[in-house]
């Protein structure tokens, strides 16, 4: 299907929906020679697994990554490298009273009038389930860049009205993936782990914001025109579902500033669209969930208003296990921009 493959010179293709009995991908135009730690890889696919964190779907997968090919011995050959991730907690029959109904919120109808049919069982390919294939390639892309020294931390820094302060040194990011909501600081956390809670007791949802640290970077990554170095950042967050925001640097912040002002800040670590060397600074807006357990109107294939309480087990709050979804898509941007980097000159 077009639009499943991610990339130039460093690729993922993805495949695979909900509720079938897998998702998997195919990572191609990483170098032979790179030792990779497989456990980590597993490590990070566990920090975005259904059941990963309290505050988040009651779904739970084990989602064990299975190497299918190109790599020997924990290291890379250079040929595509496939691996596959089952789905063993699905519940299809959840969704047997959404077939003939477009939930609101949902890519249901627009799936539906693009190709003629679709998917009902958990949105099907159009699922956030798809994006552990993106983790698993982000992982072995963050072993990649790591040799050049380049570092990516993403953490959530807002949950509905609720923000995370200025930065300080009291930031805790080494205890960030024992935090259930992700945020680097504990007072906070606890504040947005109560309005996660207090949205799914309401039968709702709620939105957030998760930002992103890349540090190390090297000099020179991003190809103008088209391939800005934010512009592909922007694609791969945007990609991410629910993701209804990117900024980078001052951001929106920049169209109520004097150019004097503006001038004295960091640019979020690139000018131009190439890295200057400097941190790299961005954050992502998530809206709040579709599914939600109060009732809502939608529409049917009849064209009828009915009403519609959704059942199943879905998040109140994307945001905690979107934290390493952001870092493996940072990652397979800057994996990319360093392997085309190398073609850039002599």
């Amino acid at each position: 299907m077009a639009g499943s493959t991610f990339g130039q010179a460093f690729r993922l293709t993805t495949f695979g929906e909900s509720h079938g009995p897998a998702i998997g991908g195919v990572l191609d135009g990483c170098p032979a020679g790179l030792r990779l730690d497989l456990d980590a890889v597993q490590q990070e696919l566990n920090r975005r697994r259904p059941g990963s964190t309290p505050l988040g779907t009651a779904r739970s997968e084990a989602d064990r990554v299975e190497w299918l090919g190109g790599i020997i011995d924990g290291t890379t050959l250079g040929t595509p490298i496939g691996f596959l991730i089952r789905n063993s907690d699905a519940r299809s029959n959840d969704y047997d009273a959404l077939k003939d109904v477009y939930r609101p919120g949902h890519a249901d109808f627009t799936w539906e009038g693009k190709y003629g049919l679709r998917d009902h069982r958990g949105g099907g390919r159009s699922s956030a389930r798809t994006t552990a294939a993106c983790v698993v390639g982000g992982a072995i892309a963050r072993q990649l860049i790591a040799g050049a020294g380049v570092n990516v931390v993403a953490y959530v820094s807002q949950v509905g009205e609720e923000r995370l302060a200025a930065e300080s040194p009291a930031l805790r990011f080494d205890a960030l993936w024992s935090d259930p909501v992700r945020c680097p600081d504990p007072a906070t956390s606890a504040r947005m782990a109560a309005l996660i809670e207090k949205a799914r007791s309401e039968g709702d949802s709620i939105g957030g914001v998760v930002s992103c640290r890349v540090t190390g970077m090297p000099v020179g990554l991003g190809e103008p025109v088209f391939d800005k170095l934010d512009a592909d950042l922007a694609k791969a967050m945007m990609s991410i579902n629910a993701t209804k925001g990117f900024q980078i640097g001052a951001g929106f912040g920049a169209a109520g500033m004097r150019g004097s002002a503006h001038n004295q800040i960091s640019q979020g670590g690139l000018a131009g669209g190439i890295s200057d060397g400097s941190e790299l600074c961005f954050e992502v807006a998530f809206k709040p969930p579709a599914t939600i357990a109060r009732p809502q109107q939608a529409t049917n294939r009849e064209g009828e208003i009915i009403t519609l309480e959704a059942n199943g087990r879905h998040d109140p709050c994307v945001v905690p296990r979107a934290v390493p979804i952001v870092e493996s898509m940072a990652c397979l941007v800057l994996a990319d921009h360093m392997l085309r980097q190398r073609m850039a000159r002599l």
